[in-house]
């Protein structure tokens, strides 16, 4: 199948823009999954409709979840339908589909077949098989602990403690704190890996969204508990997507620009909330008020030295900045990012190095020289974020082409429309 090219837009000047992003993947889908599991109808107010959302609500809808969507700012959610008959899920390249729905599928009456695509097979997924083993469901795997594999519903779960080696993702731990609740002991998980568990914020993300429903959770850094329980439906505000924020706000560095992003929460979970702090690292100027998130660039680019365990999702386009910034920057704390949609790391230092720039993989990041960048295609390795890099790169690199800019889809429907009015609305050319 031949992939699509998109012709990057260059900005012959500033970009100064007013955008709104939609919501938050993260949450709508910890949402829609809670909603599943609640006493009643749910409600999700401002939801993403997204590749990754859509899955979501497939897999849900397959395991008896009825789901109501067809309104784009209200979507309702009845809980507490579990099929009693085989169902398969496909999981396509979300991780939050492969983690978080098998817990859930261990509570139905039937087996629950679950595959995706070529890439999500190496997504890690094996240490949150071991361990909902250890709590009592019963799953088939061939001994791979990847995909396919089969989840033996038996109506419920026994629950209760369980280790868990969470160094790859967060997710294994916020999988097993949606569920916890509607096992018959509870969870609680420890997490016995020799390095911490990163994006720390889904964590509480997670805990704060499972609270908000009148379930127990209590969190520590290495520990987390989920007593056993009533979980209420509830009326919910999903907020903007932030990280998908990421490459607008970075226009206005790279551009020496300004842009503000509407609705942006004064306090949130969100890896996202961290960029403020992350770009005025690179000499960028940045406010958050009533009427949104304004970043100004600051004209000359400074490099930077960032821990992004905490926000790996951003990488991709903080790479992006730093491959046109004035001095070397040190991108680190990120290592898990080999296992996501793919080897971000070695994607992100082989098309970086493609279009002039200087960078070195580090076992747990990246060290990036800049250097004169020259046009060239740019691959994505269907990776959302590796696209949104691309295109911030393509306002300051004349000739710069992505490949399947569409894969943006996962998180940001007409990503590359949005970004065209954004820039050519300020002079830009394609």
């Amino acid at each position: 199948m031949t992939s699509t090219i998109w012709d990057a837009p260059y900005a012959r000047g500033p970009v100064l823009a007013d955008i709104r992003v939609p919501g938050s993947k993260s949450m709508t889908n910890r949402a829609l999954l809670l909603g599943s599991l609640a006493d009643g109808r749910s409600q999700l107010r401002r939801p993403l409709r997204s590749r990754d959302t859509s899955l979501m609500v497939a897999a849900l809808r397959a395991l008896g979840t009825a789901i109501d969507d067809g309104d784009d700012e209200v979507w309702a959610v009845d809980g507490r339908g579990y099929v009693a008959s085989p169902a398969h899920i496909e999981v396509g390249n979300a991780g939050t589909v492969l983690r978080f729905v098998p817990p859930v599928a261990a509570l139905a009456h039937a087996s629950v077949s679950f595959d995706g695509d070529e890439s999500v097979r190496r997504r890690p997924i094996g240490p949150l098989l071991l361990a909902l083993r250890e709590l009592g469901a019963d799953i088939e795997d061939g001994s791979r602990g990847s995909l396919p594999f089969v989840v033996h519903g038996r109506g419920g779960v026994t629950g209760g403690a369980v280790a868990i080696n969470a160094s790859s993702s967060s997710q294994l731990v916020s999988a097993l704190l949606l569920v916890g609740a509607r096992y018959d002991r509870g969870v609680e998980i420890r997490h016995v890996g020799e390095r911490p568990v990163p994006n720390a914020p889904h964590i509480a993300m997670t805990a704060a969204m499972v609270r908000a429903r009148g379930v127990t959770v209590a969190a520590e850094a290495t520990h987390w508990s989920v007593s056993p329980g009533p979980v209420a439906a509830i009326d919910e505000v999903i907020e903007p997507d932030l990280s998908s924020a990421a490459p607008f706000l970075a226009a206005a560095v790279v551009t020496a620009g300004q842009v503000r992003v509407r609705d942006w929460p004064v306090g949130s979970t969100q890896p996202g909330a961290l960029l403020p702090a992350f770009l005025e690292q690179f000499g960028a100027t940045t406010s958050v008020g009533d009427d949104g998130l304004v970043v100004r660039g600051g004209g000359t680019i400074t490099g930077a030295e960032l821990d992004l365990r905490n926000a790996g999702e951003l990488t991709p386009v903080l790479a992006a900045i730093a491959a046109v910034a004035t001095s070397p920057s040190r991108l680190v704390g990120v290592d898990y990012l080999r296992g996501h949609e793919t080897d971000r790391l070695a994607a992100l230092a082989r098309e970086l190095t493609a279009l002039g720039a200087d960078v070195r993989e580090l076992d747990d990041g990246l060290e990036i020289v800049p250097k004169p960048l020259h046009g060239n295609v740019f691959s994505t390795y269907d990776d959302h974020r590796m696209a949104m890099a691309a295109a911030v790169v393509g306002l300051v690199v004349r000739d710069l082409k992505v490949e399947n800019v569409e894969t943006t889809a996962k998180t940001l429907p007409g990503f590359a429309q949005l970004w065209t009015a954004a820039i050519e609305g300020q002079g830009a050319t394609r």
